[in-house]
């Protein structure tokens, strides 16, 4: 077993010195990949996968915002999967390692002034662990439970279609949740558990229960804390839901209700410890304890000529809501398409738009408001930021793929700018994300 480890820390050592300048795909991208695609994996029979990627994102906002510029942000990703079956002889069991590493700036904060950012990979700026877990299937699968270190959003309120896009309103999750809640996010992980069991090959519940902690969130943090220290709760997400997949449907679709208990401390939106206006005042936001909000999504797969391919339409949707506690937005309704398989000979290639509204709460209203008037500007700030993308993702083979996007922001927020007396022009932006898979990379090159 000791041999088993040390082989497979060199193997990782060996694939990120050889992803390092090759580049390598977001394993929250969930990009399409070729079927027959080689893949490196030199422990696979003795249990051990390893994973290797890097995503790019660059955008510049070519009109509107508060002022024109660029940026670019990536990831490394570097992880393995244990199959403790192969081996440890435990039946269903296995260990998840993944460690990152994130640099770059993010264009929303220093150039168009508002608080979603147009790329995703942006957060959690250091070498970071983003994953450690045991994974345990009981009952024949039926079970399936999750126990270590993680984040929220890669288990709950996530699909593949929604890395489509570059947009942080869409992709990995939407954006309403992280506004309005402690729900954790990728790569910065906290303590967690989360079971899913299976009622029918079609029907599932699933729910978890994460730390709260705002040392997690601080640029300080590398992961590798694994202290409770000035934890102030948990998030407990859940979904039930309705599934199908191409193995079982010619039109796969899920329809899922789920939402989130919010036991943790927050900062309150407007006011601060003395009962002012904190935007103004510049005092310690007062704190809070406790949220709730709840969503409805779906993805509904709509033609697929061919029952051979994946080649189809899709349609999704999001819809979500607060239920308790004072927050930021009220709510947030998203609908997008995505197309797979474009031109001939492109069956992996997918075209999409995505459009969502992100309503603010009364609070954030006033809060927008009163510092806008106390810089000596008007109160007429809009209500809802509208962003919408439209985006092309080209596979490139087994390992590269290209996805230029054009991304559209309506009546930007004022969260990075909050003393701008009038508002924020919409903002044209233009973005370019490209994943490489160096597993299937290294393959290639051994053929």
């Amino acid at each position: 077993m000791q041999d088993l480890l040390l082989r497979a820390a060199c193997c990782l050592g060996a694939a990120a010195s050889f992803a390092a300048p090759a580049l390598a795909r977001d394993d929250d991208a969930a990009a399409p990949v070729e079927a027959a695609a080689p893949n490196w994996q030199p422990l696979a029979d003795e249990g051990i996968t390893v994973s290797l990627s890097y995503t790019g994102e660059a955008a510049t906002n070519v009109s509107g915002g508060v002022r024109r510029d660029a940026a670019y942000a990536g990831q490394v990703y570097v992880g393995a999967d244990f199959d403790m079956d192969r081996i440890a002889g435990i039946k269903g069991g296995a260990i998840h390692a993944a460690v990152t590493n994130r640099h770059g700036q993010n264009l929303a904060a220093i150039a168009i002034g508002n608080n979603t950012s147009v790329q995703e990979i942006y957060g959690t700026q250091n070498t970071h662990l983003a994953i450690l877990t045991w994974q345990q299937k009981l009952l024949n699968g039926a079970l399936d439970i999750e126990v270590g270190r993680s984040q929220a959003n890669i288990h709950f309120l996530n699909s593949p279609l929604y890395c489509n896009f570059q947009s942080n309103s869409a992709c990995g999750n939407p954006t309403f949740v992280f506004k309005n809640s402690n729900f954790t996010y990728f790569p910065a992980s906290s303590w967690m558990a989360h079971a899913k069991v299976n009622l029918t090959p079609k029907v599932w519940l699933h729910a978890g229960v994460y730390e709260v902690n705002p040392d997690r969130k601080r640029a300080t943090d590398d992961g590798f804390n694994l202290s409770t220290k000035n934890a102030t709760g948990v998030i407990v997400p859940w979904e039930m839901g309705y599934g199908t997949d191409f193995t079982n449907d010619r039109l796969p679709r899920h329809y899922i209700l789920g939402g989130w208990f919010d036991r943790g401390d927050y900062a309150d939106p407007l006011r601060d410890d003395r009962g002012g206006i904190a935007a103004v005042s510049g005092r310690t936001a007062q704190t809070r304890h406790g949220r709730s909000g709840i969503y409805f999504r779906f993805d509904q797969m709509l033609t697929r000529p061919d029952p051979m391919s994946q080649r189809g339409l899709s349609l999704f949707g999001v819809a979500m809501a607060n239920l308790s506690g004072r927050v930021e937005e009220s709510h947030f309704l998203e609908l997008g398409l995505v197309q797979t398989g474009t031109f001939a000979g492109r069956d992996k290639d997918t075209l999409g738009f995505v459009v969502n509204d992100q309503r603010f709460s009364d609070l954030a209203m006033e809060r927008m408001r009163t510092a806008r008037v106390f810089a000596g500007g008007t109160d007429g700030i809009a209500r809802h930021q509208y962003m919408m993308e439209l985006a092309y993702g080209a596979q490139m083979g087994p390992a590269i793929r290209l996805s230029p996007n054009v991304q559209y922001i309506v009546h930007p927020d004022q969260s990075s700018v909050p003393f701008r007396t009038s508002d924020i022009p919409n903002a044209w932006v233009l973005g370019f994300k490209f994943t490489v898979d160096a597993n299937a990379l290294a393959g290639l090159a051994m053929r």
